[in-house]
């Protein structure tokens, strides 16, 4: 990478003829390619020649007629580090403003950089090089940043995964009321359908408001074959889950929960409602066997 005083030195061995404040910034971007690597294949009315980017000449030239145009500036380089791949820089002057633009060859489309003219010449600099220019280091800084590291690929674009792991990022930021799924989730081709609890758990535990995830639980069993033991009968046949039967008191708090009749009333107590545990060793089920005479009957 150039620095300022590496750019001064070129500028002091080339010891060039200025006109104007421009002429300076001119040859300050010039320098600055020099000292990145670049050597000067063409410049001056060469430069501008369609086929100076085309040409397969790598042989480095001098700086005579470099500034022999009123207010355009051009020059040809090629870095035999970077496979001496061509590269056109041109300066157009504007009132007080310098423009940049390189083009690579092969590239689409050129880097343009706009240049402040006064903040980089310094007035009543005299004869010494380093007295006729300020801030030499933020010059420097700035076309390394905004033209040379772009020309040599350091600033790649982002790739799309990047892209989409940023966004993600930022929606998960506090104040962003989005959110997804922390599981993965595959779904066959066609429509999605959103997860939905096991039957009657979105009345036991309610679940989040509109426009949020469903929650998929550990309420019950799946499938839709319900045997005698399944979960999703208040807790099972013979088991022990606390749950409605005799056990109003394990219902979970904010359970959309109804006691099966008005409280208080006769012949609503809820455990009227529930099944008699199977017989131990009993074979056929209760709701399969024949009307007889034992005390359920």
């Amino acid at each position: 990478m150039a620095t300022d005083k590496s750019v001064m030195a070129v500028i002091r061995a080339s010891r060039p003829s200025f006109r104007n404040a421009h002429d300076k910034v001119a040859f300050a971007v010039h320098a600055t390619f020099v000292s990145s690597g670049y050597l000067l294949t063409a410049t001056g009315k060469p430069a501008f020649s369609d086929t100076a980017i085309s040409s397969t000449s790598t042989d480095e030239v001098g700086i005579e007629q470099w500034n022999e145009l009123e207010d355009d500036y051009a020059f040809v380089y090629c870095n035999p580090d970077k496979g001496s791949k061509k590269v056109l820089v041109k300066c157009l002057v504007m009132n007080d403003k310098l423009l940049v633009a390189a083009l690579a060859d092969g590239a689409s489309e050129p880097i343009h950089l706009e240049i402040n003219v006064e903040d980089y010449v310094a007035e009543n600099g005299g004869t010494n090089y380093s007295g006729q220019f300020k801030d030499l280091d933020k010059f420097v800084t700035t076309l390394d940043k905004e033209i040379l590291s772009k020309l040599d690929g350091s600033s790649a674009k982002p790739t799309s995964s990047q892209t989409r792991a940023e966004q993600k990022q930022d929606l998960n930021e506090p104040g962003i009321e989005a959110a997804e799924p922390q599981h993965t989730q595959s779904y066959p081709s066609g429509l999605v359908y959103p997860p939905i609890g096991p039957i009657g758990s979105s009345d036991l535990f309610p679940g989040p408001g509109a426009g949020m995830y469903p929650h998929r639980g550990d309420f019950g069993g799946g499938g839709m074959l319900l045997g005698p033991n399944d979960p999703r009968w208040f807790g099972g046949v013979g088991r022990d889950d606390p749950c409605f039967p005799g056990g109003l008191s394990a219902v979970p708090p904010g359970a959309r929960f109804d006691p099966y009749g008005p409280p208080g009333v006769p012949g609503f107590e809820p455990n009227r409602f529930t099944r008699v545990p199977r017989r131990p060793g009993g074979g056929t089920h209760p709701d399969l066997q024949h009307f007889g005479s034992g005390t359920d009957f």
